[in-house]
């Protein structure tokens, strides 16, 4: 008879034909399948970053202080700190061959995985959310769209794109990167060789304070940046899980770091010029501004492109968003990971996604939506990262027992990770006192150890040392020896189940 976990990974067949669907969902990879390359993956996650949604992070320094110089000091150094985290989950994919979220029951329970899946959900999900609304308000202004035809033109072929899954999710991001990067090199070349000049001051305006250096901007734009890739750490494995199984980790890790980083950077930098001389708040408009300036209808087809480039990111999110989704009902009621079940879940986030940014963008405050999503989002994966980090690299070292990952029940792993679920809480508790949180100039939350540091954001670092730390400590008590007694007799018996090669 198959155990549950045989049953799972021969569940639907592997894709045949140019058109068919992805098969699997949150299922183990089997070695057959894994037919990516390493060389993909450093590109995939340049074209993740190398978007006009990454530029408006670099909009955060000028509207606390910086200039553009500094915006792109800060975020270059945030971008970074954030990748190393992304960086090092996605080694995880070939090793286990599986989503990451299935990955962290391990730390936090078949159920008690739920808590993170919660805020995974809201961190795939409000990236999406945000999009639209920043595409909703920029082509309302420039070509007078309405906010549902926009969902329309962006949401279907995302949508459709997230159906056929892993193997055209890599071929849409190489057209994207053919698509884009012509397109951010040209308005990159303007801004270096001075083709556009600054935006003069409203007539009858009060003049803008200058802008230069400041410790609590700094750390701001450090932090904004540092979160925006530091959100990308649930995702990497759900694309490097087709990877062969001893794909080497430290190749991978180079890989992603440099594609993710080195994009991200660029963007920033492009970002905080046009916040600081264009006096952009609505990244479209000033990109049609750019455009415009070298002839009256190029402004059109750079925003066009624009929007076409960015559909698989759309995409990457609602993909991954799936996955979340799907490991969440699975938590509680055994689901049968198949292509129908994936498509249910499709459905289920993009109409979620449609009805949260309508009522955003209704709202008026997309842009000040953006500024705070950006640093709660940090606050609530931070801890879960090192948790699970903590976890793969010095507790288990990649040691797991990959069916026990789909017993609902007997499973080594327990319903409830204590260990996690206390670590994730001591972490996020020990945060909330360095909580700061800005609308631009305007506080909206400042704990009382913030306040004292000068409203310098410090919790993210403060969550990242607690919530690890404890989670090292307090599995001291785990009896890990008999955890390898059952890993060795299932590479005995199930071989196929066997986990590469942790280099």
């Amino acid at each position: 008879m198959k155990s549950a976990a045989q049953k799972v990974a021969a569940a639907t067949p592997a894709p045949s034909g140019a058109l068919d669907i992805e098969g699997h969902s949150i299922d183990f990879i089997p070695e057959h399948e894994r037919t990516d390359k390493l060389s993909a993956q450093g590109p995939f996650w340049f074209v993740g970053n190398f978007t006009f949604f990454t530029m408006t992070i670099g909009f955060v320094g000028p509207s606390v202080g910086l200039n553009a110089l500094w915006t792109t000091i800060a975020g270059t150094l945030g971008i970074m700190f954030g990748t190393l985290f992304m960086a090092f989950h996605g080694s995880q994919g070939p090793h286990l061959g599986l989503p990451q979220m299935i990955q962290s029951r391990a730390q936090f329970g078949y159920r008690g995985v739920l808590l993170v899946l919660l805020a995974t959900l809201f961190v795939f999900a409000g990236f999406n959310i945000v999009n639209l609304v920043l595409m909703m308000q920029g082509l309302k202004t420039l070509f007078d769209w309405g906010p549902f035809e926009v969902a329309l033109a962006v949401t279907v072929p995302a949508t459709i794109l997230a159906v056929l899954g892993h193997d055209w999710m890599h071929k849409t991001f190489k057209w994207s990167l053919f698509l884009s990067l012509p397109l951010y090199g040209l308005v990159t070349a303007a801004v270096l060789l001075g083709w556009i000049h600054d935006t003069p001051a409203v007539a009858g305006a009060a003049p803008a304070a200058p802008l230069g250096f400041n410790w609590t901007g700094f750390i701001a734009q450090f932090a904004a940046a540092a979160s925006y890739n530091i959100a990308y750490a649930p995702y990497v494995s759900d694309y490097s899980r087709y990877l062969p199984k001893n794909t080497h980790s430290g190749k991978l890790i180079a890989a992603v770091f440099l594609g993710a980083s080195l994009s991200g950077a660029w963007m920033i930098a492009v970002g905080g010029w046009l916040a600081e001389h264009l006096h952009a708040t609505d990244v479209l408009v000033a990109l049609n501004t750019v455009g415009a300036r070298f002839a009256p209808q190029l402004g059109t087809v750079v925003v066009a492109v624009t929007i076409l480039a960015f559909l698989p990111v759309i995409a990457m999110n609602i993909y991954s968003a799936k996955l979340t989704a799907i490991t969440g009902v699975d938590s509680f009621k055994k689901v049968n990971p198949t292509a129908k079940a994936r498509i249910w879940a499709i459905l289920f986030v993009v109409l979620l996604q449609l009805g949260t940014a309508m009522g955003i963008y209704t709202s008026g405050s997309g842009l000040s939506v953006l500024n705070i999503y950006l640093i709660v989002m940090l606050y609530f994966l931070v801890p879960w990262t090192a948790v699970n980090l903590t976890d793969y690299f010095f507790v288990r070292k990649g040691r797991y027992a990959i069916p026990h990952f789909f017993l609902p029940h007997d499973n080594m792993y327990g319903h409830w990770g204590a260990r996690g679920l206390i670590s994730y809480f001591i972490g996020f508790v020990a945060m909330i006192p360095f909580f700061c949180i800005f609308n631009g100039p305007d506080e909206v939350y400042v704990g009382p150890l913030a306040k004292a540091l000068g409203s310098v954001d410090l919790a993210w670092l403060v969550g990242l040392i607690v919530s690890g730390v404890a989670y090292y400590i307090l599995c001291r008590s785990l009896d890990l020896d008999s955890e390898e007694r059952v890993i060795r007799h299932i590479e005995k018996t199930q071989p196929h189940f066997t986990t590469g090669d942790k280099r």
